[in-house]
C-alpha cells in the first residue's frame, strides 16, 4: 500500500476531473473454483486498489461528489469468521489507513444509490468485466447486464485514464521489481531448458520465482514450442533437439503491479543458421523500435517502424518483394506480424484494458479495422509516464498462409513459394518493458539476455 496522502489526492483529482454525481467502484469478490470455500486466488479490481488501496474481498466504495463524501461499504469480521482468518483490522481501520472516514455496512449500498437515484443524481459505474460485476450492476441499479456496456460512464472512464496512464514515481519503482522478477523467470528458462523437458515444467519454474518473491503471476504462462500460437496456454508438450521455445511470462508484485516480457530460446545449445537469421530480422524489429521511442511520436508509427524492419529482412530472404515501408503501410507485414507491437502496462499487465482500448490506447479515436492494425492495442502519441512493452514477433502460421495465398491476398508484396518454405519453422518474439521519459525512454527492470551470442552463453 502506498501513502494515505496519495489515495487521497488521487480521489480528489478524480471527483474534481467528473465534477457531479456519485463514482461506484466495485471491488471483487471472492470466486469458487469448484465449490463455495474453495476458491481462486483473489485479486483485488485494479480500479478499486488504485484509488482505495484495500487489497481484500467484499468490499466496495462510492465518492459522492456533489455531497463531498467517501464511502466504503462492507462488513466486519463475525466469530465465525475469526476462527478461519483469524483476528483482522476493523473496516474503519482499514479504511482510515487510505483517508475514508466513513464506513457501511454492504446492505447500506443499494440504499444509498436507491436515494441519490430518486433525487435525480447520475450514477457513475464502470464496463463490467466479471459475472459478479454484471450481477451486481443489475442488483444495484437495475440495469440489465446486456444493457450495462451502453449505459456506462464515459467521463468516469476517461477521468480514471487520465489519472492511471501518467505512472508516478512510487509506481515505476514496483513496475521496476515486477520487470526485475520477470527477467528473473526468463533467465531461469534459458538455464534449464534441455531436450526431454516439458513445457509444464518451464512453466512451473518460472512459476516458482515469481510466488518466490511475494507475489504472483501477472498473466497465465505462455511457455511453448508452439510460437505461431500467439496465446498457447497448453503446457503437454516434451521440447525436442531443434526446437525453438517460446515463453511469455511476467509477474505481479505484492502490491499488483505487473512485468511482462517474452523470450526465444533454443532447446539446443546453439540455435540453426535459419533460427539465427529469423531470430535477428525480429531482433532488429525490437531495437528499432525502441530507439523510435520519444515523447510526442505516434505509438503507431513504432509498430509501423518494427513492421517495415521484418519487411526487410524478409526482402533480403526472398519472402517480400518492394518497398518495405510500403509492405508495412499496406499491411502485408502482418502475413508475419499480425498483432501489435505493444500495449499498456502497471496494475494490469495491459493496463485498464476494461475501460475501453479506445479511451486507453487511442485516446478516443477509432482503432483500425483492419487485420494486424486492428492488434495493436496503442496507438497514440506517447507521453512521459506511460509504460508499455515493445514486443515485436515473426510467426508462420500455416493456416493464414494458406488463406491468403488462396485469395492472392497482397501478391504484389508476398512471394507465397519461398513463404510456404517456412511454413513449419513456428514462432518467435522478445519483449521488454519501457518507461517513456522527458528525453527518451528507459529500460525498466533488469536486463535479460536478448541477443543470440548472450542466449547461447546460458546453454
Amino acid at each position: 500500500m502506498f501513502t494515505k496522502e496519495i489515495y487521497i489526492e488521487r480521489r480528489k483529482k478524480l471527483a474534481a476531473d467528473v465534477k457531479s454525481g456519485v463514482l461506484l467502484f466495485l471491488g471483487n469478490d471472492e470466486s469458487g473454483m469448484n465449490y463455495l470455500d474453495n476458491t481462486y486466488t483473489f485479486r483485488q479490481d485494479s480500479t478499486f486498489l488504485y484509488f482505495f488501496g484495500l487489497d481484500y474481498a467484499g468490499l466496495n466504495a462510492i465518492i459522492d461528489i456533489d455531497e463531498n463524501k467517501e464511502i466504503i461499504f462492507g462488513n466486519e469480521l463475525t466469530v465465525d469468521d475469526i476462527v478461519w482468518t483469524g483476528v483482522q483490522p476493523s473496516l474503519k481501520e482499514n479504511s482510515a489507513k487510505i483517508g475514508v472516514q466513513n464506513t457501511l455496512p454492504t446492505s447500506e449500498l443499494k440504499k444509498y444509490l436507491n436515494k441519490a437515484k430518486a433525487s435525480g443524481r447520475k450514477i457513475h459505474f464502470l464496463n463490467p468485466y466479471r459475472g459478479d460485476h454484471s450481477i451486481k450492476y443489475l442488483e444495484l441499479l437495475g440495469i440489465k447486464p446486456a444493457q450495462q456496456k451502453e449505459l456506462v460512464s464515459v467521463d468516469f472512464i476517461k477521468a480514471i485514464v487520465k489519472q492511471r496512464i501518467y505512472k508516478s514515481a512510487a509506481e515505476v519503482a514496483e513496475i521496476e521489481k515486477a520487470c526485475t522478477i520477470s527477467a528473473n523467470m526468463h533467465i531461469k528458462m534459458m538455464q534449464m531448458l534441455r531436450p526431454g523437458v516439458t513445457e509444464m515444467e518451464v512453466a512451473a519454474a518460472v512459476t516458482e520465482i515469481a510466488q518466490r518473491e511475494g507475489g504472483q503471476l501477472s498473466f497465465p504462462n505462455i511457455a511453448t514450442i508452439h510460437g505461431q500460437t500467439l496465446h498457447q496456454h497448453s503446457q503437454t508438450n516434451t521440447v525436442s533437439e531443434g526446437d525453438l521455445f517460446l515463453l511469455d511470462a511476467g509477474a505481479e508484485t505484492r502490491m499488483h503491479y505487473a512485468g511482462d516480457e517474452s523470450s526465444t530460446c533454443c532447446v539446443s545449445k546453439h540455435f540453426s543458421e535459419r533460427q539465427k537469421t529469423i531470430f535477428n530480422i525480429c531482433l532488429n524489429a525490437h531495437m528499432a523500435a525502441v530507439h523510435a521511442l520519444k515523447p510526442g511520436i505516434p505509438f503507431k508509427e513504432v509498430h509501423l517502424i518494427a513492421g517495415t524492419e521484418i519487411a526487410r529482412g524478409m526482402k533480403e530472404l526472398g519472402l517480400v518483394k518492394g518497398d518495405p515501408r510500403a509492405v508495412a503501410e499496406s499491411g502485408a507485414y502482418a502475413m508475419f506480424f499480425p498483432c501489435g507491437l505493444g500495449h499498456m502496462m502497471g496494475l494490469d499487465v495491459h493496463d485498464m484494458e476494461n475501460m475501453g482500448e479506445v479511451y486507453v490506447g487511442y485516446d478516443g479515436k477509432p482503432k483500425s479495422t483492419q487485420f494486424g492494425f486492428k492488434s495493436l492495442r496503442l496507438g497514440r502519441p506517447l507521453e512521459p509516464g506511460f509504460v508499455l512493452t515493445i514486443e515485436p514477433g515473426i510467426y508462420f502460421i500455416p493456416e493464414l498462409i494458406d488463406q491468403w495465398r488462396a485469395e492472392k491476398r497482397f501478391s504484389e508484396f508476398l512471394n507465397y513459394e519461398e513463404i510456404n518454405k517456412f511454413r513449419d519453422f513456428g514462432g518467435l518474439r522478445n519483449e521488454e518493458d519501457y518507461l517513456i521519459t522527458e528525453t527518451g525512454y528507459k529500460r525498466l527492470g533488469k536486463y535479460k539476455p536478448m541477443t543470440i551470442k548472450e542466449i547461447e552463453a546460458l546453454r
